[in-house]
């Protein structure tokens, strides 16, 4: 099955880049915390995606960053349809290079904590994320 778009994690020095989504009701979860992605172009592979949608969203270039976590999902909003979902990680000096696009309200880092509970982040993407950590940190445990 082919996929729709992609969406990714960055963590930043420990804190999580967000985005916040235009407030426009034609769009899904308006004014909502989001996360850098977008849909597919073309014959574009998951990462190509991702990596394209960083770039014009917030400005970060994400080739050669070693994806520490991917996964393919059922897209929310699209039934029948697939949308990846990666995990990547950059120095707190990468804040520095963020250069916010023309898409959204703005951005900012939060913890992993503070994402937990922020009530107005898309639903999907943070069980997403915390599938991911949660799963890290299950691993990371003594038995």
């Amino acid at each position: 099955m082919t996929f729709i778009g992609a969406k990714a994690a960055i963590l930043i020095g420990g804190r999580l880049l967000i985005t916040l989504r235009d407030d426009r009701p034609d769009i899904p979860c308006p004014n909502m915390w989001d996360l850098p992605g977008g849909g597919r172009e073309g014959d574009e592979t998951p990462e190509a995606c991702m990596i394209r949608e960083t770039r014009e969203e917030v400005g970060l270039d994400m080739t050669g960053v070693p994806v520490l976590w991917k996964r393919q999902f059922a897209s929310a909003h699209h039934p029948g349809q697939m949308t990846w979902f990666f995990v990547l990680r950059l120095p707190a000096a990468a804040e520095l290079r963020i250069r916010f696009g023309d898409e959204g309200q703005g951005w900012r880092l939060v913890t992993p904590a503070e994402y937990r509970t922020l009530p107005d982040a898309v639903p999907y993407l943070r069980e997403r994320f915390f599938l991911w950590q949660d799963g890290e940190t299950a691993l990371s445990r003594p038995e």
